[in-house]
């Protein structure tokens, strides 16, 4: 049985040695919730099943592949540590365990964390065995499948998918992994670029005992193609560190090399620790020079007005539900978002793996990151929402392509917003909060309609006449209509300015291969399939008051046919043609 997800999961923060722990672990569903109560995290007795990690139960790949209602899961590998771990610090880290998790190392508790789809670690050094002995790692997930006041997303709550809403995803879903550390180490990075100065801000964060370490320092060194560009020395003082670099890499036009998806250029970085002469710690990462911003009510790339022309991704594998099945998946998603002339991916209602935003730095792809929504308002919603938002912000600050954050989409989670006042200042509160801790990138308050406040005015329109996109949308009136019939602002707020940009159209079925399924219009043949998106989609490429569209969707998705690949990833047209058409050419 191969290793599943053998990639390295934290492309942006990367250290040399580390365990991967993917694979097969015992399993056993707790329909009963007995396993605290009997000890199964200390208990000798095996679980009855076996689950291939990072798999959900209800996924082929698990090798398990139901999808009855089983909430509580448990999870236990035992583990041999590599010699390289031997005298460091050991950090155990998950990528996402959907939703509630409890870890045990050795009958030991480890961690708990509450967030289906953002990491979390625990150093568990003491808790090891001595002596090379191997150690038991046991988690017990627990999972709200009829909760809609759960952040989920696609995540039907009922057992089988209809309409927009898909299978569910229970437990680990995202790699589980060990590495050795020191007892002083850098904890994390943060760049912030900035084109008109030409210099990259890094925040470091040293965790540790500082005080008995001697003289320690940070070297930074940074390259691009091989060639030094910038190098520094920070004596560390104290755990949180910030320092402004100045890259003297110049091109003919005077100014530093900046990301786009025209050249995604990346520059290369080394950070190393050292107390006196003794190298600590070395983290390897990339950062890009890029700025997005709204100038004069127009969407700008590096300081220049961009049209955007996205598509809608969800993220969806047909035997691995939320996980690809592989490193390469994730990149031929994007390749393929790519080849087909869009500049940009939606990823919808999803926190996709670490590993797709990477791909996307580095093939070019301008990202917008949206959080899984809940269904229902609830105090306890908005809990949950806030604390992973920013974890969700946290993790993936670093990436150049994302240029756009989207906490709501179409009101799911705040479905009385038009009269509630809670809920028009909670999707206030989650523009102002996303602003807050990161400035730099754009917010939409709640795609699609009933905004309060957003740096683009999103609008989701499923009409499948050019003719009507393109009379709809010949002028800024366009925010008055109700396309699907949703005013596009609540009322009391109102559109000042902003860009405006379709971000939702299209969705036609074509499904060659198979029958059933449904899309938002229909096409019966490749021609006529080619036909309709090129009557779409120039219709709103030539529209006067739009900057910028998203096309729904890139794949077909369990019983929504309206892909321009399969589900297997098999384009239903020459992947030519539709670039052709998105370059506003003929096919």
């Amino acid at each position: 049985m191969p290793q599943w997800r053998a990639d390295y999961p934290r492309p942006q923060f990367v250290r040399n040695d580390w365990l991967n722990l993917n694979g097969a672990w015992e399993f056993e569903f707790d329909d009963g919730d007995v396993g605290e109560r009997e000890r199964w995290y200390d208990a000798p007795k095996a679980l009855s099943r076996s689950i291939q990690v990072p798999f959900c139960f209800q996924s082929p790949l698990s090798g398990i592949g139901i999808h009855d209602f089983h909430d509580i899961v448990w999870y236990r590998k035992r583990v041999e540590l590599p010699p390289e771990f031997s005298g460091k610090r050991v950090l155990l880290h998950f990528g996402a365990v959907d939703y509630f998790a409890k870890v045990w190392v050795n009958g030991q508790l480890a961690a708990l964390h509450e967030g289906g789809h953002t990491p979390f670690w625990a150093d568990v050094t003491e808790l090891l065995r001595p002596g090379g002995l191997p150690n038991d790692i046991v988690v017990r997930a627990q999972d709200y499948s009829r909760d809609v006041g759960l952040p989920r997303g696609k995540q039907y709550w009922l057992e089988k998918p209809v309409s927009v809403f898909y299978s569910r995803t229970t437990g680990i879903w995202q790699t589980v992994w060990m590495e050795p550390v020191a007892d002083t180490r850098i904890d994390n990075v943060r760049f912030t670029p900035d084109i008109d100065a030409n210099e990259i801000r890094i925040q470091t964060a040293v965790h540790g005992h500082m005080a008995a370490m001697g003289k320690l320092q940070l070297k930074l060194s940074v390259s691009l193609e091989g060639q030094a560009v910038a190098e520094d020395i920070l004596e560390i003082r104290e755990a949180l560190t910030a320092r402004r670099i100045w890259l003297t890499d110049y091109n003919d036009m005077g100014k530093g090399r900046w990301w786009s998806p025209e050249n995604p250029v990346l520059y290369d970085i080394e950070l190393t620790l050292w107390a006196d002469d003794v190298l600590l710690d070395r983290v390897n990462s990339y950062f890009g020079m890029r700025k997005i911003s709204v100038e004069d009510g127009r969407v700008c790339l590096n300081n220049r007005p961009y049209y955007m022309k996205l598509v809608l991704d969800q993220g969806y594998y047909p035997d691995g539900i939320l996980t690809p099945p592989n490193g390469e998946a994730v990149r031929r998603d994007a390749e393929l978002a790519k080849a087909m002339g869009f500049n940009g991916v939606r990823k919808h209602q999803k926190i996709e793996d670490p590993r797709y935003a990477y791909w996307c730095d580095r093939t070019g792809l301008l990202l917008w990151g949206e959080m899984p929504n809940a269904y229902a308002y609830l105090e306890e919603y908005v809990r949950r929402m806030t604390r992973e938002w920013q974890e969700f912000l946290e993790r993936d600050y670093n990436h150049p392509c994302i240029v756009v954050w989207v906490p709501l989409n179409e009101s799911w989670g705040v479905p009385g917003i038009m009269a509630d006042q809670a809920q028009q200042h909670h999707a206030l509160a989650m523009y102002h909060l996303t602003k807050s801790l990161d400035p730099t990138r754009l917010v939409i308050s709640n795609d699609g309609w009933e905004h309060v406040k957003s740096d683009i005015c999103t609008i989701h329109d499923y009409d499948s006449s050019g003719e009507t996109l393109r009379e709809r949308y010949g002028s800024q009136d366009c925010v008055k209509a109700r396309p699907c019939n949703r005013p596009v602002y609540v009322p009391g707020y109102a559109y000042g300015g902003e860009p405006v940009q379709v971000s939702e159209f299209g969705g036609i079925r074509y499904s060659p291969d198979s029958a059933g399924g449904w899309g938002y219009s229909e096409a019966h043949s490749e021609e006529q399939f080619l036909k309709r998106y090129m009557d779409l989609t120039h219709a709103l490429l030539r529209a006067p008051a739009l900057q910028g569209y998203c096309y729904t969707q890139l794949t077909d998705v369990q019983q929504e046919k309206n892909g321009l690949l399969t589900e297997k990833r098999q384009p239903k047209a020459p992947v030519a043609s539709i670039r052709s058409i998105n370059q506003g050419l003929m096919p």
